[in-house]
């Protein structure tokens, strides 16, 4: 394997902007865009198997149909506009604009990597980091960079589409949603949409019941002051390692079925979701492998949705934006590790996810107003991880016109920190959880036993896109 090339870089726009008349000009951000400011981009990339096509034409394939797409989503190729308040200087507000400025389109060569380059290996290889788009801008500066950059990364025997999207505009569900425009329109043309294909609901949710003024004000002066001096005084750390955790079907029902055996609450027995078991399983996997006294309190961190939670008003189906809401699982580690442990966790986050009502979602909503307070990345330490992405939004599901991925991976964005990334498999039913941590810890849960007999083996290679 040798380093990139890069063949070019050019600037996509919507071809028509029919909708510019449908949707508002300028979008006035919620709390729940608004945490994200100082955040680095969403990352994700697809790596497919070789179409038969020639390079010429698939990346004008790729360009044409990415153009066509952003008819469909007109924020994405817009700007942020961050707009200071002239009757007290001392708050701006911030807005997508959707004025068509465009999004970045790369295409590059790596010459001697292969597919199997990318998913043999136990750890997520190096060089797919060079594989998206570069940069490392925060959410902040979508005022002067694009929205959205697209890399497309030609392998010997493969191709890698890559997207950084700022994470101001939409989480995991409405990312997917425009990739799967995307790639319908290349495999099938835009005529082949369907009548109901229509522009998602860009328009920001807000609360009934509750007086807000619009826009919302927030220091962003004085958090750009905070920021740049928290970066100055800031020791990185190390860029942390990667590696993907298959789990097949029947392996995640073995889980799902202890976790309910284990739940002694009658009421929540058997109420114990897959997903919960899994992430229950390989969070003690990363406590057990650390020196940690039973007494110590360790957090995890993972998302839900507002959307099927809030009914005034409802949020739409098709709605483009930020509907997940943070929420932790916080125990002891004798807890966590002792007997019936998994059950005691699925249990504690079955809790955490019932405790979102509406009224606690519109009380944070206000709370925010009244205090802003952005999300950061936290510190790279075993006794705290997030969960990302959704095993609901399957990538493995996109196919451009050459068949579904080989790999679904994450980009080196907000690599820092300890997380989980939960996708659907590539297998009917199964989960990919990619996890960033230690080097240290990576290696002590491949040996350990517990953990690794409910793992699956990587579906080979030459395999994947036929599954």
């Amino acid at each position: 394997m040798e380093a990139l090339r890069v063949i070019s870089t050019t600037t996509l726009q919507a071809q028509r902007n029919f909708n510019n008349g449908d949707s508002p000009q300028m979008i006035d951000l919620n709390p729940w865009d608004l945490q994200y400011l100082m955040l680095e981009y969403a990352q994700k990339g697809l790596l497919y198997h070789k179409p038969t096509s020639s390079s010429e034409t698939v990346i004008q394939r790729l360009k044409d149909s990415l153009s066509s797409a952003l008819d469909f989503y007109p924020p994405l190729a817009g700007r942020l506009a961050i707009i200071g308040n002239d009757d007290d200087g001392d708050t701006s507000s911030v807005f997508i604009t959707c004025n068509n400025a465009g999004v970045s389109f790369v295409h590059a060569i790596a010459e001697n990597t292969t597919v199997a380059d990318i998913v043999e290996p136990t750890y997520v290889p190096l060089i797919l980091y060079s594989f998206f788009p570069s940069g490392n801008f925060k959410n902040f500066e979508g005022t002067r960079v694009p929205l959205l950059a697209i890399q497309v990364t030609e392998l010997v025997d493969g191709i890698f589409i890559a997207s950084s999207t700022n994470h101001c505009l939409a989480d995991v569900k409405p990312g997917w949603d425009f990739w799967n425009t995307w790639a319908k329109i290349s495999r099938n043309g835009l005529n082949h949409l369907g009548l109901d294909s229509k522009p998602a609901t860009f328009e920001r949710w807000f609360p009934h019941g509750i007086n807000i003024e619009r826009p919302i004000r927030i220091p962003f002066k004085e958090m750009m002051e905070n920021h740049n001096k928290a970066s100055i005084n800031l020791v990185q750390p190390p860029v942390l390692c990667r590696r993907v955790f298959p789990f097949k079907r029947e392996k995640i029902a073995q889980l799902k079925a202890k976790a309910n055996s284990e739940v002694e609450d009658s009421v929540i027995r058997n109420k114990i979701s897959s997903l919960q078991a899994v992430l229950g399983h390989v969070w003690r996997s990363v406590i057990k492998n650390q020196d940690f006294d039973p007494e110590e309190e360790v957090t995890y961190r993972f998302l839900i949705t507002a959307k099927s939670r809030v009914f005034h008003p409802p949020i739409p189906e098709d709605y483009f934006g930020i509907t997940v809401q943070f929420t932790t699982v916080v125990m002891k580690v004798r807890d966590l590790m002792g007997d019936g442990g998994l059950g005691k966790f699925a249990l504690e986050m079955n809790k955490a996810i019932s405790s979102c009502t509406e009224e606690k979602i519109k009380r944070d909503f206000e709370a925010w107003i009244r205090n802003p307070i952005m999300r950061t990345q936290p510190a790279p330490y075993g006794k705290f991880m997030s969960t990302s992405s959704s095993p609901r939004t399957n990538f493995y599901d996109i196919d451009f016109g050459w068949g579904r991925p080989a790999a679904v991976r994450l980009g080196p964005a907000n690599t820092r920190s300890w997380k989980l990334a939960a996708d659907g498999g590539a297998e009917e039913g199964s989960f990919e959880l990619e996890m960033c941590a230690s080097n240290k810890i990576l290696e002590a849960m491949g040996r350990d036993p517990e953990f690794m007999q409910m793992v699956s083996p990587p579906v080979a290679a030459t395999n994947r896109a036929m599954q």
